[in-house]
C-alpha cells in the first residue's frame, strides 16, 4: 500500500462511521490531531484503507487488493479488521494472534467516592504537567502514545492526575477522540495501585467528558479483570464485544533460485 498525503486524508473518513465508540473512533482521533498514518491500495478510488495511530490500527476494504507485504507498515501492531484479512495478515507476518476484548460505555454514576491517601490531589491535565507525565517512563509511554506524547497530552486537557506534590501516581484520559465519545485510557503506578487512585481520576474525567456533550467508553482485553472491574465500578456497561489482531514482525519470504 501507498502512504497518503494530509490533503488526501479527509475523504477517506467516510470509510470509517463516525461516531462510534471504542477503538471505532481511532479514525476519528487520527483526523482530528494529525496523529495517525494512513495507507490505501492506491491513491485514487482506493479498495482498501488502513489507518494507524501508535500501535492500533484500523483496516476496512477488499483483503483481494492486497499481496503480501502490503500490510507491512501494520507491523507489531493491534489491528482491528473482519476476518476475511486473516489470510493476507497471516501471510505478511510471523504472527497474528486473535484477542478477545470488550466495548463499555458510561450509563450511571460511579458507584462509590473514593477517598484520596492525605497529601495526593487529584487535578486537571496542564501543559506544566508533560515533564511529569514524560517521567512516568517507557513502558508507561502508551498512555500517551495516540497524542503523539506527553506534551501534546499535556496540552489537550483532556485528562485528569493523581499527584503527590509533583510526582504524577495516576492519570485517566481521552485516549481516541470522535464526534461523540472519548474512549479512556487509566494508569497507576505499580506501587501506588489499590489506593482507588485511578478511580479518581476517571470520575474527573467522566464529570469533564459529560460536559462537553460526549459520552465515556471504556475498551480492554476479556482477560484483564482489573481493567473490568474499575469500569464497572465507574458506571461503564457493556457495549459489544470484538477480536482484534495482534501482529508480528513482517514475514521473511525467501525464493529458491537455480
Amino acid at each position: 500500500m501507498i502512504q497518503l498525503l494530509p490533503h488526501q486524508i479527509p475523504a477517506l473518513s467516510r470509510w470509517f462511521p463516525a461516531a462510534a465508540p471504542g477503538p471505532a473512533a481511532l479514525a476519528e482521533h487520527a483526523l482530528a490531531t494529525g496523529t495517525g498514518q494512513w495507507w490505501a491500495d492506491r491513491a485514487v478510488h482506493p479498495r482498501t484503507v488502513a489507518v494507524r495511530c501508535a500501535d492500533h490500527a484500523l483496516l476496512r476494504g477488499d483483503p483481494d487488493a492486497l499481496t503480501a507485504g502490503d500490510l507491512t507498515p501494520l507491523a507489531d501492531c493491534w489491528i482491528d479488521a473482519h476476518d476475511r484479512f486473516l489470510p493476507v495478515l497471516a501471510t505478511t507476518f510471523d504472527r497474528v494472534t486473535p484477542w478477545e476484548r470488550m466495548v463499555y460505555v458510561q450509563r450511571t454514576p460511579p458507584s462509590s467516592t473514593p477517598r484520596l491517601p492525605w497529601g495526593v490531589t487529584v487535578r486537571r491535565l496542564t501543559p506544566e504537567h508533560a515533564p511529569a507525565l514524560a517521567g512516568l517512563g517507557t513502558d508507561a509511554a502508551w498512555i500517551h502514545g495516540t497524542w503523539g506524547g506527553p506534551t501534546a497530552l499535556a496540552a489537550s486537557g483532556l485528562g485528569w492526575v493523581a499527584l503527590h506534590k509533583d510526582r504524577v501516581l495516576a492519570v485517566a484520559c481521552a485516549y481516541l477522540l470522535s464526534s461523540t465519545h472519548e474512549d479512556i485510557a487509566c494508569l497507576t503506578v505499580p506501587e501506588h495501585r489499590r489506593e482507588h487512585l485511578a478511580l479518581a481520576c476517571v470520575t474527573a474525567l467522566c464529570t469533564d467528558i459529560a460536559a462537553r456533550g460526549h459520552t465515556a467508553s471504556w475498551s480492554c482485553s476479556r482477560d484483564n479483570r482489573p481493567s473490568r472491574l474499575l469500569a464497572w465500578t465507574a458506571g461503564f456497561r457493556l457495549e459489544r464485544e470484538y477480536v482484534h489482531y495482534v501482529t508480528g514482525s513482517p514475514a521473511r519470504h525467501d525464493h529458491l533460485t537455480a
